[in-house]
């Protein structure tokens, strides 16, 4: 198994602690329209919009179960190149569930579209622009805004998604310790990213690959800037306990890079591994697992 090596900046807390204050002073102005043709019987349904970071206007789906609550809370963020979806389904199950949609997804991509292929890279050399900056902030903000509604119960808030949603899982509950309740992150991205783009050639790493291929004199600098945005390097700040499940033929998200940043969370935490299945982490296994382990930490029957 390949050891994986993580560049951690000095002041990589001291950095986020700024981005957390600053984005603070930006209103939230969470706004939620019923959408009557999207909702049904059971479960009612919103377009949500809230302000994040650089004041960008964010967009997602909320499904919550009709009926005052208090419901517990559902993040769902997605992964690299998927839109995300009306989380009906997990209404169904008895959350209060968000389906976020950061910066440069279709819906949210006023002033900010890097294109895909396109968002691991852009400003990758500077730490302080560097796109998943505002990324990361979008995923809090989403939690900030859900935690507004009457009906949802602030003491049970879980985050879950797979690819990229695992990697914002991650950060979120280093970013919210106090706040979030559980997190089950699939096939964890943006974890050991300098190691990951050496063991396979497969998108999205494989732009890191290519931007190095043109610009060979930017290696150490790529390396130092993604330190503040590496999963590891959130995972120790997480509380809240954590369910992290790979495939062991992951060719998107090397399998080395989940075992690192399961190890290095100090929290309550599972790790769920699936022989023969790629980067899809035994979905057709593990699902039943996450569902239960939601539902466990976040008190939802089955």
């Amino acid at each position: 198994m390949t050891q994986v090596d993580v560049y951690r900046p000095d002041d990589f807390d001291e950095f986020w602690d700024a981005t957390l204050r600053q984005v603070a002073t930006v209103p939230l102005r969470p706004s939620f329209e019923y959408v009557a043709e999207r909702s049904t019987d059971a479960v009612a349904v919103y377009d949500v919009h809230y302000d994040s970071w650089e004041g960008l206007r964010i967009s997602g789906w909320y499904a919550v179960p009709r009926g005052s609550g208090p419901h517990p809370a559902l993040v769902l963020v997605p992964g690299y190149i998927s839109e995300p979806v009306i989380p009906r389904s997990w209404a169904e199950k008895g959350y209060a569930a968000f389906a976020v949609a950061p910066r440069g997804k279709l819906r949210s991509n006023e002033r900010y579209n890097p294109g895909y292929p396109g968002l691991l890279v852009d400003n990758i050399v500077d730490h302080h622009t560097y796109g998943y900056r505002g990324f990361y902030v979008d995923s809090v903000r989403a939690v900030e805004a859900l935690l507004t509604r009457p009906e949802v119960d602030g003491d049970r808030v879980g985050v879950h998604g797979s690819s990229q949603g695992g990697a914002l899982t991650i950060t979120t509950a280093a970013l919210m310790p106090d706040v979030v309740t559980c997190g089950a992150a699939g096939a964890p991205y943006l974890c050991g990213f300098m190691d990951a783009a050496r063991l396979t050639h497969s998108y999205p790493y494989e732009e890191i690959n290519e931007y190095l291929r043109d610009h060979p004199d930017h290696e150490q600098r790529v390396a130092r800037s993604v330190g503040y945005y590496d999963g590891i390097n959130f995972a120790p700040s997480i509380q809240a306990p954590m369910l992290v499940y790979i495939g062991l033929e992951d060719d998107v998200c090397p399998p080395e890079t989940g075992f690192a940043v399961h190890e290095a969370m100090k929290c309550d935490k599972e790790l769920l591994t699936y022989e023969r299945c790629g980067h899809d982490a035994g979905m057709h296994w593990a699902m039943d697992k996450v569902e239960a382990f939601l539902a466990g930490h976040l008190g939802v029957a089955r």
